[in-house]
């Protein structure tokens, strides 16, 4: 697929922008030149972001460009302490001794996955410190009781995998999972929606889920499954998360045909900038692969084959490449 030019990104992100405010709006567009573009919503990320420059002396913590994690890392530390699951960063700004296995989903979503497995799925988060496990949300309760008092948190997913059902439906999913001890949601928008370019709709099916989110504190991200978008509609979706609020964008199920691929995440990153994380999930089956989406403006990874890939960092043996969600 042919990338888009520099400035046929920008027309295309200033376009989009009008047209996602004007349906919100409910008003028509203007045929006049277009405004500046309106400013996203503060994510729940960047609210927490916020808190680190409280308290700071003259000359402290400015955090322009996202650089809260380098230059206020012992306020960055605080806030953490104090019940902030993540902090946003720009681009080259992570620290530089942050493990590969803080960015790290440690994945299980196979339909036939058994308790057994889920229970070793824990057990291997915990021992290798990753950011989450990432679970369907009947196995929330079990994954909430095996990693209390650690520092993995329990991801689980709603409107999975194909996004088409009513956002009313996908809230309550997330309330539940919320109340079983999920602390992240990861939701499938309606590609429907976006391929119809009802972005009302879309709008509506992302900022329900993400308000029930964050009326408990807890983090949304967006599923895409890139692989059945084109560059236009992975704008649009972007842009529209912007909008609503959403904490992360991410690039697919693992279940559509396709995964992360570098190209869809620097996309993302690109329409997104610093203030909203990306995860690249499907496919990232070694450390080169993690590194590559890295480097590319993922802080996030959704992976089955997490113990491989921390593993190949630390210069230790592996086996084979994991073998999928």
């Amino acid at each position: 697929m042919n990338r888009l030019s520099n400035a046929e990104f920008q027309t295309l992100v200033e376009q989009i922008t009008r047209e996602v405010m004007t349906q919100m709006g409910g008003t028509k567009a203007a045929a006049a030149p277009a405004a500046p573009t309106p400013p996203a919503p503060t994510s729940y990320a960047g609210a927490m972001l916020a808190k680190v420059k409280e308290g700071c002396g003259p000359g402290c913590c400015e955090c322009a460009d996202g650089r809260c994690v380098r230059d206020c890392a012992d306020r960055v530390k605080q806030v953490v302490s104090t019940g902030a699951g993540r902090i946003s960063a720009g681009l080259g700004f992570i620290p530089r001794d942050l493990s590969i296995a803080r960015y790290i989903d440690h994945t299980l979503l196979k339909p036939d996955a058994s308790a057994a497995e889920v229970s070793q799925l824990c057990r291997e988060a915990r021992e290798y410190h990753f950011a989450s496990v990432c679970v369907n949300s009947a196995y929330v309760p079990l994954c909430a009781d095996l990693l209390k008092g650690s520092d993995v948190a329990v991801c689980t997913v709603v409107g999975f995998p194909l996004g088409a059902s009513p956002a009313e439906v996908k809230a309550y999913e997330a309330q539940l999972a919320i109340q079983n001890g999920a602390n992240e949601i990861d939701m499938v928008l309606n590609i429907g929606a976006l391929k119809s370019r009802d972005l009302k709709a879309l709008h509506h099916d992302i900022a329900t889920v993400v308000k029930t989110c964050h009326a408990h504190n807890v983090i949304c991200k967006v599923i895409f499954e890139t692989s059945k978008l084109n560059d236009e509609e992975k704008v649009i979706a972007a842009q529209v998360c912007k909008v609503a609020g959403a904490d992360f964008v991410k690039t697919s199920t693992g279940f559509g045909g396709g995964g992360a691929t570098v190209g869809d995440v620097a996309l993302m990153r690109k329409v997104v900038g610093p203030e909203i994380g990306v995860k690249a999930s499907g496919g990232v089956r070694n450390y080169a692969d993690a590194q590559a989406m890295v480097e590319a403006g993922a802080t996030r990874i959704g992976a089955s084959a997490g113990v491989m890939i921390v593993k190949a960092e630390r210069g230790e043996s592996v086996g084979a490449s994991g073998k999928g969600y």
